[in-house]
């Protein structure tokens, strides 16, 4: 039997530019009901991307009761998996905290004139 070597530990570098390529996809997924992307809303709360390149995200939604709910996470977990160097991905919906308007970037806020 062999053992399977353990991957390399991302650099800080490597890390950071997944990083920004995850946040770029993460932006590409938008709430149905509010013209923001989902980043922007402040609804992914963790994002970890292991060594070997598995990334596992929670996610919230604006409302338990979203029309959505079932189909969100897919949609996450499709943008993720369209960058090549992704191995998979796993998007668990999470409701504690509840999400609320506080989390929204200044961005959000801008662009549903929330200031």
């Amino acid at each position: 039997m062999t053992e399977t070597a353990a991957p390399t530990p991302l650099t800080q570098q490597e890390l950071d530019v997944l990083t920004d390529k995850l946040v770029e996809q993460l932006k590409t997924v938008f709430d149905p009901e509010i013209p923001v992307d989902i980043y922007e809303l402040g609804l992914i709360y963790k994002v970890d991307v292991s060594d070997d390149k598995h990334v596992a995200i929670d996610m919230t939604l604006t409302a338990p009761g979203c029309p959505v709910a079932g189909e969100m996470p897919g949609w996450v977990e499709d943008a993720v998996m369209e960058l090549p160097d992704i191995k998979s991905c796993v998007v668990e919906l999470v409701f504690d905290p509840p999400w609320d308007p506080s989390r929204m970037s200044d961005e959000a806020k801008l662009q549903l004139n929330m200031f």
